[in-house]
């Protein structure tokens, strides 16, 4: 899977653990000297990061003799570097969204062209719902390829009776994922012959055998009482056939609930100050962190004892329209929004697994002042329509870029009153060190003596320090997300 969030040795896991250094420093240089030996010598070159490490996990299962092994597409699936898998057991798309255009095209019926390169020749493929037109152009893709192609039934169709399904994360669209790692799960337990049924005793292949399914953890699956999918289906003229609901097992039902996706809908309750991590980077799924975010956070009883404080904090990579992800934010009504690349801090020697080495500190810093910029602009646009909005704070004069950068580096000009001040700092540490103001135990407080001279910086650490609720934000790249993990939890590094 891809990308990691804290250390790159998440993206190959057996039995849902990350294999381990020991295990990764093996493999990493046997799969490199090998490599090496065998590069052409007139186009010496070494495979790009993401080949060489689809290459090792690759190696990895096969000399760990796994039972069976989940591989994650990275970009699209045509052209994308997995997609040398002749006869998977079986393939599945999740809900499609706009992202990575300039490779996979810029409309959902290209993307969806791309997503449908991954179906094989007889070999059963699910989706859940999507658009009209995109779901034709993967069942236009399955009757090219000669794949039956099937729609996943709403997780809530598996309910019986009156007990209600839980789900370990949360969000609609996570119950959509989890309908649909349950048909990828099904048909694999199907191949293997596991034709037991739920409740007479036979609770399927043994668990500890069985790796881990698609999503969280799903590792320890029983078998529900199964029907046999058609090996073949006429797809033409007639809508994707639904996918029949199966009954499961007590052990699918406490995987389904036991399910964790660190960076996903993730909270983090550091006493006043309460994190929400979801790496949200595309429409679709900032709409969805946005209907997440209200319900988790801003719908709960106001503190009786003090203020609260609402903080976004924000970047965006690629050519991601970081306009259109940051208008969908708007609506929860931040006091503080905080712009930082990826960076954990402005020096990262020490820190490999969560350098890019493709994009210097100096063109991130930009992107972070065009989104601080386009915050302004759109809360600018915003003064006057909504009443609910907080009062606002006027924001007096430029900040200059500090030559070590070490401070905050801009708060634009306001000509008007602006709800809510936006300030960027020159790396992740900094930026959640302002806003915990040292109110978080996994972080240190910010320098005093001068390291935010701004009067809106200023301010927000008063306001930071003596609200009795902070709710912060995280969001718009996985990788800020992994970095935050990595600062306001230890334990992933290790």
């Amino acid at each position: 899977s891809s990308p990691h969030l804290v250390q790159v040795r998440e993206r190959i896991r057996i039995n849902g653990q990350p294999i381990s250094k020991d295990l990764f420093n093996k493999y990493f240089w046997l799969v490199y000297n090998r490599l090496e030996e065998t590069k052409d010598p007139v186009h010496a070159s070494m495979p790009a990061y993401f080949r060489f490490l689809t290459i090792m996990a690759f190696h990895v299962f096969l000399q760990e003799k796994v039972d069976l092994a989940v591989v994650e597409v990275g970009i699209g699936g045509t052209y994308d570097c997995t997609n040398i898998i002749r006869a998977p057991v079986v393939c599945g798309v999740s809900s499609l969204g706009i992202d990575h255009t300039s490779i996979l095209g810029d409309t959902m019926e290209k993307i969806a062209w791309q997503k449908g390169g991954i179906f094989k020749p007889g070999v059963p493929a699910f989706t859940v719902a999507q658009p009209e037109r995109p779901l034709e152009v993967l069942r236009e893709r399955a009757q090219e390829r000669k794949c039956p192609l099937y729609l996943c039934p709403e997780l809530d169709d598996f309910e019986e009776g009156c007990r209600a399904l839980e789900l370990g994360l949360a969000g609609a669209h996570q119950r959509s994922n989890a309908a649909l790692a349950l048909q990828l799960a099904r048909m694999w337990l199907q191949r293997r012959g596991c034709q037991g049924k739920a409740g007479d005793g036979d609770r399927g292949p043994d668990p500890t055998r069985v790796p881990e399914v698609s999503v969280g953890c799903l590792s320890c699956l029983g078998l529900g009482e199964l029907k046999e999918v058609p090996p073949s289906t006429e797809l033409v003229g007639r809508p994707v056939p639904l996918a029949p609901a199966f009954r499961l097992t007590d052990a699918m039902i406490q995987g389904l609930r036991d399910t964790e996706w660190l960076g996903r809908t993730q909270v983090l309750s550091h006493g006043p100050v309460t994190w929400y991590l979801d790496g949200a980077h595309t429409t679709s799924s900032i709409q969805a962190c946005v209907r997440w975010f209200h319900q988790a956070a801003l719908n709960q009883d106001k503190p009786h004892d003090g203020s609260e404080v609402r903080v976004l904090l924000f970047n965006a990579t690629g050519d991601r329209d970081t306009a259109a992800l940051l208008k969908l934010l708007v609506p929860c009504h931040f006091d503080y929004a905080v712009f930082c690349p990826n960076f954990m801090e402005v020096s990262v020697a020490n820190n490999a697994d969560q350098q890019n080495f493709n994009v210097t500190l100096e063109n991130a810093l930009t992107r972070c002042l065009e989104n601080q910029q386009t915050w302004t602009r759109l809360l600018e646009e915003k003064v006057g329509q909504d009443p609910w909005l907080p009062s606002p704070l006027r924001m007096r004069g430029l900040l200059q870029p500090a030559p070590a950068r070490s401070s905050v580096l801009l708060v634009p000009p306001a000509p008007q009153p602006l709800n809510s001040p936006a300030l960027v700092f020159p790396c992740l540490a900094q930026a959640l060190r302002w806003v915990a103001q040292g109110r978080d135990p996994h972080l240190a407080a910010p320098a005093a003596s001068g390291a935010h001279p701004h009067p809106a910086a200023s301010s927000g650490a008063v306001l930071l320090r003596e609200a009795a609720a902070v709710h912060v934000l995280v969001t718009g790249s996985l990788h800020l997300v992994g970095g935050a993990l990595r600062l306001l939890d230890p334990a992933l590094s290790q």
